[in-house]
């Protein structure tokens, strides 16, 4: 947790006062203070608004379940997004909250989870699904960010491909990561990084799967002869982006 987050409308349990002070009452939020940031009354911790600026604040008040902050500041634009929107067969739920994290703290703008052959019918019904806003939230406080990024769930493969991956693409590039590819990331981006990627879910996509995004524009492109565990290439592929 390297920024502590909040807004106007109690997310986390917390608001921005009057008086330009914060109390927040989670207990997570105040155990990490305490336990791993090993801080204190008078000492100032990075903060932000959730959709809006990040900034510092001193603690004021703090026990085991309300922590008050003063004089606090918010003056700092939160950093700019990538500018991809990436594709997810959804995967198995525990490594849901990984990769959503993992995704939100390197910046990605828009994350779409998808159906697949190979996705079990059962991950759609999970709980951990429901808990994505809380993956989300720690994603930010791990990349020290602000800005959501927006969450769409598309249940059926074929319509979502034929009707609405088009227009997504527009007129820009998009890639998916498929191990028997004969095109490599690193060429198939020497002309410019994709505004979409699609990754699939463990196992990848079938071959019916490939052949229908490839019939709306996208390119089919590999990461080498090796199998990657579906997190491992996501942050192999985004590694890019950060260069």
């Amino acid at each position: 947790m390297n920024v502590i987050l909040f807004d106007k409308t109690c997310v986390q349990s917390c608001q921005l006062t009057k008086q330009n002070h914060v109390i927040i009452n989670d207990t997570a939020v105040i155990n990490h203070i305490k336990s791993v940031l090993k801080a204190g009354i008078g000492d100032v911790l990075k903060v932000g608004q959730i959709g809006g600026y990040l900034g510092v604040a001193q603690i004021a008040q703090m026990t085991a379940d309300e922590l008050v902050l003063s004089h606090v500041r918010l003056d700092t634009p939160p950093p700019p997004k990538l500018n991809l929107t990436l594709i997810l067969a959804l995967p198995r739920p525990k490594v849901l909250r990984r990769l959503v994290m993992d995704m939100t703290a390197m910046g990605v703008n828009r994350i779409i989870l998808i159906n697949s052959y190979r996705t079990d019918k059962s991950y759609w019904g999970s709980p951990l699904l429901n808990k994505i806003d809380e993956y989300i939230i720690e994603g930010l406080q791990q990349g020290i960010d602000t800005v959501p990024p927006e969450i769409v769930m598309a249940k059926r493969f074929k319509p979502f491909v034929q009707d609405e991956l088009p227009a997504i693409i527009g007129d820009t590039k998009a890639l998916v990561a498929h191990p028997y590819a004969e095109t490599s990331f690193g060429m198939a981006v020497q002309t410019g990084l994709p505004s979409v990627l699609i990754v699939g879910a463990e196992g990848g996509f079938i071959p019916y799967e490939i052949e229908l995004l490839q019939s709306v524009g996208v390119q089919a492109v590999s990461l080498g002869s090796r199998i990657l565990r579906t997190e491992s290439a996501v942050n192999a592929l985004l590694g890019r982006w950060l260069d």
